[in-house]
């Protein structure tokens, strides 16, 4: 796997003025107007919500596709130039991005994208690993001919896809919302959903050749379990999966710890 680290050293104001000295582990990479925001798509003018859901979704999205790398200095004047809108739906989507473990607010230095929480990944896959393994064991006995053939061809699409790999990021996202759909249970879905959430910017630092191979071989032992209809299997094909990529998390951190924050941290903080 390859060393992806991520300087955080410097500081940003906010545009307001006015900052302080801080260490390393709290300060932010300058944001230069050399470096606009140019990858952010035009804000929609339609949908879910008013202008702060609407921005709040473009920001996370973007810290997400990594677009926004963990440590980034966040520009607000930058961001409403971009975008085309008043400083205070950008600031108000930041402060929902905070709430949300995205941003950091860093008092009197500005605004930065936040590392990803190793911890909380930790916590998010225990919730993952509980609910997926036990959908498998629902669903194994009733795994009907629409969802095998829905699965077969999404991992057809996925062995195609291991060259692309935003493409098969979202065919891997996709295979597990089918599964949770096919179980019927809403609650658990969402949960599921909450909890990848937390993950999914991490995964994409490790979309690496080796990892979506055996991603995708591990894909293929949960759809050939379902197929013979052997819940155990099922069940150990799931847990196999998502150890694995925890593992690998875990992996990734020791190699880029600039770009995670770990529990020691949080218990010296």
């Amino acid at each position: 796997m390859p060393d992806i680290s991520i300087p955080i050293e410097g500081s940003a104001l906010d545009a307001a003025g006015g900052g302080h000295a801080s260490n390393e582990r709290d300060s932010v990479p300058p944001v230069t107007r050399k470096t606009p925001y140019a990858f952010l798509p035009a804000l929609p003018r339609q949908g879910r919500g008013g202008t702060v859901q609407r921005v709040q979704d473009v920001i996370r999205d973007a810290i997400v596709r990594l677009d926004l790398p963990p440590g980034t200095a966040i520009d607000k004047a930058a961001l409403c130039a971009q975008l085309g809108v008043s400083r205070f739906p950008v600031s108000e989507a930041l402060g929902r991005l905070a709430a949300e473990g995205f941003v950091e607010v860093l008092p009197q230095r500005g605004t930065r994208v936040a590392r990803i929480d190793l911890a909380d990944c930790r916590q998010a896959m225990f919730i993952r690993r509980a609910l997926e393994t036990e959908a498998m064991r629902a669903l194994a006995p009733r795994a009907d001919a629409g969802l095998l053939a829905a699965l077969e061809a999404n991992l057809r699409q996925q062995e195609a896809a291991l060259d692309d790999s935003p493409r098969f990021h979202a065919l891997d996202l996709a295979l597990h919302a089918l599964l949770l759909e096919a179980l019927g249970f809403e609650r658990v879905k969402n949960a599921v959903e909450t909890a990848r959430g937390s993950l999914d910017r991490a995964r994409l630092f490790m979309c690496t050749p080796e990892r979506k191979l055996s991603t995708f071989r591990e894909h293929q032992a949960i759809v050939a379990a379902l197929k013979r209809r052997d819940a155990a299997a099922a069940v150990t094909a799931m847990e196999r999966h998502l150890d694995a990529v925890m593992t690998e998390l875990v992996d990734f951190a020791d190699k880029n710890p600039h770009a995670v924050t770990l529990l020691r941290e949080i218990a010296a903080a």
